[in-house]
Formats: structure tokens, C-alpha cells, sequence
């Protein structure tokens, strides 16, 4: 038998006021975007805003309907209008921000199984790598420099090979 390790290194803040410049626009963007979320059902309003390798940006928040759970989180939304409106142009840096209006929003957040899926197989697609950043409204940041990062041994195209 071999015993094989996965980790990863990635940033911590203690605040945006941290961040470089861009990075703070994006997530100060990012937390002010949770207010367009549709979350009637969980109360927990996530936005994410992207900026492109062209330099535009894309936003995008969770949308709930009546058969919660079934919905689409902040970042599907956002990848698809990203895909839609620039296709094949990659995403340097998506922030990802909460706002839980039965408790606190002051820890990072990060991505769901399906939304990990989702970022990384779109970094594999544009060969480009997806930076995040993750918080809530206040309190520490996280930046994680892949998105794959987040899904070790993920599953992908070459499995089907």
C-alpha cells in the first residue's frame, strides 16, 4: 500500500482593506450584488462578480423557485452569462460573496459540489485558471489561485476517453 497526500496553499485576509485595489473592487462588488439574489426560500443570498481576461466583468446571484431546493447558484448563473456573452473568453478572478439574513455573513464561503464541478470544468475548457475570492460581508477573505483547487481527483473530460 502508498499513502498519497492532496493539499494546497491559499491567501488569508483579515479585511478588504488588504486586498489590492482590484481585488477589493471586485469583492466590495461581490457583497453588493448578494441584494439581487432571489433566495425567499433559504435566506442566503450569494453574488459573484468575474472579471474577464478582456477586462469586462459579469455578475451573477442564486436564483430559488418553489420546488427549493432546486435552483441555480450564484456562480452557475455567472459562468453561463459568461459563456454566453464572451464565449471562449477565460475568467481571471471570480469573488464570491453571502449575505445570510437569519445569521451572520462573516466567514468566507466557498462554492458547492456541483458549482465546484462546474468552475473547474470551465478552467479546463478555456485552459485558463480561475482565481477566487471568497468571503461574506465582512470578516476574513480567502483567495484561492485555481478553482480546481477546490475539487482534488475531480472527475473530468479525459475520464470519458
Amino acid at each position: 500500500m502508498n499513502r498519497e497526500t492532496i493539499s494546497f496553499t491559499f491567501e488569508v485576509y483579515d479585511s478588504v482593506e488588504e486586498l489590492s485595489a482590484e481585488d477589493a473592487w471586485l469583492l466590495q462588488e461581490a457583497r453588493k450584488v448578494t441584494n439581487q439574489a432571489y433566495a425567499p426560500y433559504s435566506q442566503f443570498n450569494v453574488g459573484a462578480i468575474a472579471r474577464l481576461t478582456n477586462g469586462e466583468t459579469v455578475t451573477g446571484t442564486n436564483q430559488e423557485n418553489a420546488s427549493y431546493p432546486v435552483g441555480l447558484c450564484a456562480e452557475r448563473v455567472l459562468l453561463s452569462a459568461a459563456s454566453s456573452i464572451y464565449p471562449n473568453v477565460p475568467i481571471e478572478t471570480m469573488a464570491i460573496s453571502y449575505h445570510n439574513t437569519k445569521g451572520e455573513s462573516d466567514r468566507p464561503v466557498t462554492p458547492c459540489g456541483i458549482c465546484r464541478q462546474t468552475l473547474a470544468e470551465y478552467q479546463l475548457r478555456l485552459n485558463h485558471p480561475i482565481r477566487l475570492i471568497l468571503s461574506g460581508l465582512e470578516g476574513k477573505i480567502y483567495i484561492i489561485p485555481q478553482s480546481n483547487m477546490l475539487l482534488p481527483l475531480g472527475f473530468n473530460s479525459s475520464d470519458l476517453q
